[in-house]
């Protein structure tokens, strides 16, 4: 008769090691981290109110450049680079010089750093809350007992809360794509100023969306701070179920 297969016990003990870890891991978020995020994104909000906050609107007219700037000029370019493109040393056989000599519409607008900055300051934070959820999804997704019948429905609120958690981290994922949709739009209007260097409409549709863009982000701390208040407030009034869904295997989980 061939005998069951069984995990070693020492590969048993590592794993144990590992699923104690995520749950203290997972409980120092919960109790630790997202209470203090909620206290941090509240008190920047707070602060955009302030016109030395880089959130504040006030900022726009100043960093929106709508001027066309003639385009670099191939001369300034380093010796060693031209060098490289004259004998064709361009990777994929494409070329990489800046000359604009051959462009439709040469010209050069630069972008706006401000709204720059508050892209990767959002970024960073979407990031984070991303990682953070992860780690409670793999510690309530640890939780879970065996599937049998009858008394689920702290399994339920596993998978409830599991699918709020879920619905933070997209929410992170789509915020955090709010500044490839940006430079996109903002591209597009600047190639019209570009064509159309004398339609001050243009110029002006580029400063109203910067300003818009800054409203966003002021708004994208709203938003990241109520997913952390609403993620936190359904996990603290869960959390027994979430610990011991069952109510009965609490000393199998410690």
């Amino acid at each position: 008769m061939s005998s069951k297969a069984t995990v070693d016990k020492k590969l048993q003990k590592e794993l144990d090691d590992f699923r104690e870890k995520v749950r203290i891991d997972a409980e120092r978020v919960i109790f630790e981290t997202f209470p203090q995020k909620i206290l941090d994104l509240q008190k920047l909000i707070d602060s955009t109110s302030q016109p030395t906050s880089p959130f504040h609107l006030s900022h726009a007219p100043h960093s929106t450049d709508a001027t066309v700037y003639p385009p670099p000029s191939a001369s300034t370019e380093p010796e060693a680079k031209k060098r490289k493109l004259e004998t064709g040393g361009a990777p994929n056989g494409v070329s990489t010089s800046s000359d604009a000599s051959h462009a439709k519409h040469p010209g050069k607008m630069l972008s706006n750093k401000h709204t720059i900055a508050l892209h990767e300051h959002l970024k960073r934070e979407c990031e984070e809350l991303a990682d953070l959820c992860d780690k409670v999804k793999l510690w309530i997704n640890l939780s879970m007992p065996k599937i049998e019948d009858g008394d689920n429905f702290g399994v339920q609120i596993q998978e409830d809360v599991l699918s709020e958690i879920h619905r933070s981290q997209e929410s992170a994922y789509n915020l955090r794509d709010a500044a490839r949709q940006d430079y996109l739009t903002r591209a597009k209007i600047c190639s019209k100023i570009m064509k159309y260097p004398y339609l001050d409409d243009y110029a002006l549709a580029l400063k109203e969306h910067d300003e818009k863009q800054l409203y966003i982000a002021r708004q994208n701390l709203y938003d990241l701070r109520s997913i952390y208040a609403v993620i936190t407030d359904m996990l603290h009034k869960n959390i027994e179920k979430i610990r011991s869904p069952k109510g009965n295997n609490a000393s199998t989980m410690y």
